[in-house]
C-alpha cells in the first residue's frame, strides 16, 4: 500500500516540545493546510480518494483511526503522536474514525481543492483499479 508513516523531528525542552514540518519531512511541495476538530463522537471524516493529491496526517492532538484502502487490502493506522505524520499518496482510499475528544488533525496537501481529483463512491474507486 503506498503509505508511510513519517517521524517529524522533535526539539524538546523544558518550557514544551516543538516539532517542524520542512520540505525534508513531507516528500511534495505543500499548497494546502488544513485541519479537522471538534468532531462529534461517532462522527467520520473522509471517505474518499484522490486521483493525483497526496496528503500528509498528523494528530495534533488526541488520537483517530485511518482506514486506508487500495482497492486490494485494508489497513488501520492510529494516529496518537504530534510528532510523527502518516503520508497517503495518490490512488488510497481513506477514512478517518474514532476521534478521541478534543482531537485536532492536520492535513499537508500537495495541491489545492479541486473536485475533480476526488473520487467521492467506493464503488468507481474500486472500478478505477
Amino acid at each position: 500500500m503506498n503509505i508511510k508513516r513519517i517521524p517529524i523531528p522533535k526539539i524538546e525542552d523544558p518550557r514544551g516540545n516543538l516539532s517542524v514540518i520542512e520540505k525534508e519531512v513531507v516528500p511534495f511541495e505543500i499548497k494546502r493546510v488544513y485541519y479537522l476538530y471538534d468532531v462529534p463522537a461517532g462522527a467520520e471524516r473522509g471517505g474518499h480518494a484522490h486521483i493525483k493529491l497526496q496528503q500528509f496526517l498528523i494528530a495534533l492532538s488526541g488520537s483517530f483511526d485511518v482506514i486506508l484502502n487500495d482497492g486490494k487490502t485494508e489497513k488501520t493506522v492510529t494516529l496518537n503522536k504530534p510528532f510523527e505524520g502518516l503520508l497517503i499518496n495518490e490512488g488510497i482510499w481513506r477514512e478517518l474514525k474514532n476521534f478521541s475528544s478534543g482531537s485536532v488533525c492536520l492535513v499537508v496537501a500537495s495541491d489545492v481543492f479541486e473536485e475533480k481529483d476526488y473520487i467521492r463512491d467506493f464503488n468507481d474507486f474500486c472500478n478505477s483499479k
